[in-house]
């Protein structure tokens, strides 16, 4: 071998061999899952500053708005009792991270407000308050026949989990988190469940809680207790994905968004392996038309006049099939039940979306609490809510 291609080979294998110790130096790059995941211990600065561009930071499907926009007119201002009314709205959304509040009632705006920096163009994640919103695809999946009944068997529809702890755990089971199936939703804590998830790698090109959820083992008869689970509810969203062979983004585009008169495109996150999105969590939109959301439930699930859910979702998703750890709340189809009649969709970090048929009435928050959840941010936002139907009953009196 001549000299000068010696020299060359020996260079290139130098180079190679820095090349591949430089790699195997540098951490490797988060997965998608693993990124999500850490969403759930982010500082205060980055939940303030990432909330409203997570669909721009992970990878989303659109859910395209139409022509036709569902007005909310401006309504008479809501004033609450007390002179200082509007200085304990400001400080309640300053202490818990509160973006934007508004009010409706009667479908018109009695009450909106942003925090600085914020507006009612932009987009807000609503994490489990999508839980909800899948739920009601999945009523409008069985009005037009893709769901045979509540009562089918999750094998029907995924046959994956036909040797799992799923294997006879039906959708009503599903929609009341009554699978009795063995899962741990502590947000604090990074060996729970719901922490790690979307760990995993990729296997077979499968969702990420189809690969976690079919190793986990029963813990109670299904249907008998209640175990709050995000991961079951992504395979809810999945049951709906594959029975109407749509995104959830663009089912819910086609059967609401659009109809009904959304303002503004939403967008929803995918699973990283499979390309799903995923039902129990994900879903960004505008303060808008979350009210507009909750004006929809409202109304009764009825767009031009016409129901668009069916009579047995519509029957059973706001009253409550379960009790939970909380006074005076039960659950229902993926929907918190109060025991006043009132219902919420409600996600961690302080979303939600409130409706109270008795006053007409919705109210819809954006927020960055300081934790997932704690006892004192819900009381906060259960005062704010009295605060809210106080004002309105005052009105009521002679």
């Amino acid at each position: 071998m001549p000299a000068s291609l010696r020299t060359c080979l020996i260079a290139a294998a130098l180079c190679l061999g820095a090349s591949l110790s430089s790699a195997a130096s540098e951490p490797a790059r988060p997965t998608v899952g693993q990124q999500l995941e850490g969403v759930l211990f982010w500082p205060q600065a980055e939940r303030d500053a990432q909330f409203r561009r997570m669909y721009e930071r992970f990878p989303s499907d659109r859910v395209p708005h139409g022509a036709l926009v569902h007005a909310l007119p401006a309504g008479k201002p809501l004033v609450a009792a007390g002179s200082d009314a509007a200085a304990q709205l400001s400080g309640y959304m300053a202490k818990n991270h509160v973006a934007g509040v508004m009010v409706l009632q009667d479908g018109r705006v009695r009450l909106e407000r942003y925090a600085p920096g914020f507006g009612p163009q932009q987009r807000w994640i609503s994490f489990s308050v999508a839980k909800s919103v899948t739920s009601v695809l999945l009523g409008i999946a069985l009005q037009q026949g893709y769901i045979h009944g509540t009562d089918d068997r999750l094998g029907r529809y995924i046959p994956e989990l036909r040797d799992s702890a799923y294997a006879d755990v039906t959708v009503e089971q599903l929609l009341t988190m009554t699978s009795g199936v063995r899962w741990n939703e502590d947000y604090d804590d990074a060996k729970s469940d719901v922490a790690r998830m979307y760990l995993g790698q990729c296997v077979d090109g499968e969702a990420h809680v189809l690969t976690y959820l079919k190793k986990l083992p029963r813990a109670w008869p299904a249907g008998t207790h209640w175990n709050y689970n995000t991961a079951e509810t992504d395979l809810l969203g999945i049951l709906v994905q594959r029975a109407t062979h749509r995104s959830l983004a663009a089912y819910l585009s086609e059967t609401v968004w659009q109809p009904y008169g959304m303002a503004a495109d939403a967008y929803w996150i995918k699973d990283e392996c499979d390309g799903s999105d995923t039902g129990g969590s994900g879903l960004s939109a505008t303060l808008g038309d979350y009210a507009r959301l909750g004006q929809f439930m409202l109304d009764g699930g009825r767009i031009a006049g016409k129901a668009v859910i069916a009579k047995a979702w519509l029957a059973g998703a706001v009253r409550e099939h379960a009790r939970t750890d909380a006074p005076d709340r039960g659950y229902g189809y993926l929907w918190w039940t109060d025991a006043d009649g009132s219902y919420a969709a409600i996600g961690i970090f302080g979303q939600m979306v409130y409706v109270d048929p008795a006053r007409k009435l919705v109210i819809a928050q954006m927020a960055s609490w300081p934790a997932a959840t704690s006892k004192e941010l819900v009381a906060g936002r259960r005062a704010f809510v009295a605060a809210i139907k106080q004002a309105v009953d005052a009105e009521r009196k002679p």
